[in-house]
């Protein structure tokens, strides 16, 4: 992994050193280097946990939109089996921003909905790095409301900024699609497990992940808008970011305390992005964990477990 963020810079330097003697060997086989290069490893994996258990709101905001980080389709590859893609809304076009489908989770049937950014220049414009549009939020009712009819229960992936923003977006019903489908949630008669992957951008996320759980990995992000949106709007300067996501309480630890989320998924030291499978195996333990404390209840039980929920948050502040 050679993508390192700003704050990982003494991290990044402790690795170019341990290549630059890798690669110094290779040239000169007579070169004894183990005893430097594992020095200089232990000192970088001591400075990574330190640098992990303090980060702050707007440390945490990068990791949780590294581009490393694993996507939406990485925990449907991962995660799902017999995945069967669904697309179109029947009313208007099919949004890539969302990605939906049948498929089963340790056997069992699920309908999986979530948001995919993509991972290099091409697949972010076809996915319009993970900003829905209206149809997309119709397309996620859709497919709720099939979900509904089969008995079977919904897994959703958050990670956007927010829905997208664009007018042809707003000239066609951006925010009652979004209250719609949030509304879909609320009234299904099935579990539905959300996870915050990476960032939850304002109603772009609630719409998908009005859920009876919902879990968020550590270093995730969920706000009611981007620290650079909230700067430009209380300073009228989008280079404040840093301190708007200090005073939103935007992070897992200050969203489990106001009950916003249900629990947190730990990552590995240094993130998601330095350990994919363990990642994915923590995350289908979670969902899988949440799931069957709802198996039981009934479809009555489901939607008043989901509605109190929701109403609570914010009561005992």
């Amino acid at each position: 992994m050679t993508n390192f963020l700003d704050f990982e810079s003494q991290i990044a330097d402790l690795r170019g050193r341990v290549a630059e003697l890798k690669a110094l060997a290779k040239e000169d086989e007579a070169m004894s280097i183990d005893d430097e290069v594992e020095k200089l490893e232990a000192r970088a994996d001591k400075h990574l946990v330190d640098l992990y258990k303090q980060l702050d709101p707007w440390q945490k905001t990068q990791v949780a939109r590294h581009p490393e980080r694993p996507h939406c389709k990485d925990y449907v590859a991962g995660l799902i089996t017999e995945f069967t893609p669904m697309a179109g809304d029947r009313k208007f076009s099919e949004d890539q921003a969302i990605i939906s489908g049948l498929g089963r989770f340790r056997g069992e049937p699920v309908m999986v909905l979530g948001q995919e950014k993509g991972h290099d220049t091409d697949s972010r414009l076809k996915r319009n790095f993970g900003m829905a549009r209206p149809e997309g939020y119709r397309k996620a009712v859709r497919l709720m409301e099939m979900a509904e009819k089969f008995d079977i229960p919904v897994i959703s992936f958050v990670d956007t900024s927010g829905a997208y923003p664009g007018i042809g977006a707003e000239e066609r019903g951006q925010a009652e699609a979004i209250a719609r489908s949030t509304d879909c949630c609320l009234g299904l008669g099935v579990p539905i497990i959300s996870i915050v992957i990476g960032e939850g951008g304002s109603g772009g996320a609630i719409a998908i992940a009005t859920a009876n759980t919902v879990l968020m990995l550590e270093h995730a992000i969920y706000s009611v808008i981007s620290p650079e949106g909230a700067a430009s709007i209380l300073w009228k300067d989008s280079s404040k970011a840093q301190d708007a996501a200090k005073s939103m309480k935007i992070t897992a630890t200050d969203l489990k305390e106001f009950g916003v989320i249900d629990d947190i998924i730990a990552e590995p030291v240094g993130g998601a992005h330095r350990d994919r499978e363990k990642t994915l195996n923590d995350v289908s333990d979670a969902i899988a964990n949440a799931l069957l404390a709802f198996k039981k209840l009934s479809p009555d039980e489901l939607r008043k477990q989901r509605r109190d929920k929701f109403l609570a948050i914010g009561r005992d502040l």
